[in-house]
């Protein structure tokens, strides 16, 4: 029995797949669980597995093109089956009529007897071998680049007039048109990453009151902290980043004010019990927010290798669904771009994001004294309508206390 092959809903927030590369041609035998082809969702790349066996008969989309979820991209069937019933019109003969080969699509018409001139032609040669023509006629001759040993003469003796200058003009082939000057841009196709992007952050910024907290920390002992786990765990292959400690500082704050690590429904405000940190990683043509799961429960070392797997698979386009999905707090950091400070938009359904700037050396006032520290600034973005203004600057404030006593997040 005949299979349909449909676009499927390979993210749980996909809409619509692009079609990147078949890995079965027509013809070819395929056994359910074979994989069909590769499919660009709106966070990575995924394979497409057959969902029965026979011959893969036909493929309705092609590599490049885009189907929404649920569409028919290919049919499997025996194969001598008739599938002419799940082939989309258009595609129920594979022979439609061609043109036929060798008919000439325009042909030249024949000079009309009596035309005073027509190139190529000769003519107009008085005795000598010296072309006849009047001074008027050389000059246009001249002007529009005609050969005058191209132009029959129609004047007294065949000499070349005017008329015969403006027939052979008239016979001459049109000058082929200019190319088109190129825009002055450049137009990037839209992939399936960023339309989530846009889409999702357009409902973001639409419906959810933002409002942003901004604070400064000295991050001198979570510098120290780092390069002491790097240095006592050098063999077990530590690369503790300020990123891992402050991704640690983040849970644990986040255990003490389960305010903010909450989303927003038209029935309750709904705080969640596990702390599941979404860590934004820039990607080739976008955004993607792998998630740390259950924050609050890992050490730093922990945290380190989690992220950078999770960073690398993002990159590649490898993540599998349940680690890009569920997260209850978003972290964005590009202090390694060297942005300062910055408001991120918050990722829907979340409540709060942290956008995190780079550990800049800064002269401060310490005890009356000048001195410089190492100093980040951290800003966070609410949704009004679960965090007010005092609950975000406690957070930030516990947030600070743990990065400036690192201690503190230990416990």
């Amino acid at each position: 029995m005949a299979t349909k092959v449909h676009m499927e809903a390979l993210s749980p927030t996909m809409e619509e797949g692009r079609l990147l590369k078949w890995l079965k041609q027509e013809g070819d035998p395929v056994q359910e669980g074979d994989v069909l082809a590769e499919v660009e969702t709106d966070k990575a790349t995924m394979e497409l597995v057959a969902r029965g066996s026979g011959v893969l008969r036909a493929r309705l989309l092609e590599e490049g093109q885009t189907a929404p979820v649920g569409a028919v991209i290919a049919v499997i069937a025996a194969p001598d089956e008739d599938i002419s019933a799940l082939l989309p019109e258009g595609a129920r003969s594979a022979a439609a009529a061609a043109t036929a080969p060798g008919e000439a699509s325009a042909r030249a018409l024949p000079a009309a007897e009596g035309a005073p001139a027509t190139p190529g032609a000769s003519g107009g040669e008085a005795p000598d071998g010296r072309l006849k023509a009047s001074p008027l006629a050389r000059r246009l001759a001249a002007e529009a680049g005609v050969e005058l040993a191209a132009v029959r003469g129609s004047g007294p003796g065949g000499r070349i007039v005017k008329r015969d200058i403006e027939a052979a003009l008239r016979a001459a082939p049109a000058a082929a048109p200019s190319a088109a000057a190129p825009p002055p841009y450049e137009e990037v196709p839209l992939s399936q990453m960023r339309k989530t992007i846009a889409r999702r952050l357009t409902q973001s910024l639409g419906p959810v009151p933002h409002f942003f907290l901004t604070v400064e920390v000295d991050m001198g002992r979570a510098l120290a902290l780092k390069d002491e786990l790097n240095r006592r765990f050098a063999d077990e292959g530590a690369r503790v980043s300020v990123n891992d400690v402050l991704l640690k500082a983040v849970a644990s704050a986040l255990r003490r004010h389960p305010e903010i690590n909450a989303s927003w429904t038209e029935t309750g405000i709904r705080r969640y019990r596990a702390v599941h940190l979404g860590v934004a990683v820039a990607v080739e043509d976008g955004l993607l927010t792998p998630v740390l799961r259950d924050a609050d429960r890992k050490g730093i070392l922990d945290i380190s290798r989690e992220v950078r797997e999770l960073a690398a698979r993002a990159r590649e386009r490898k993540l599998a669904p349940e680690e890009y999905t569920g997260s209850t707090f978003s972290v964005s950091n590009l202090g390694m771009f060297g942005i300062e400070e910055f408001t991120a938009v918050i990722n829907p359904p979340e409540a709060a994001i942290l956008a995190v700037g780079q550990v800049m050396e800064k002269p401060v006032a310490v005890d009356g004294q000048v001195v410089v520290r190492p100093r980040m600034r951290l800003t966070l973005s609410c949704d009004h309508r679960v965090i007010d203004g005092a609950t975000g600057a406690r957070f930030l404030a516990t947030l600070k206390a743990m990065l400036e006593e690192p201690l503190g997040m230990l416990a």
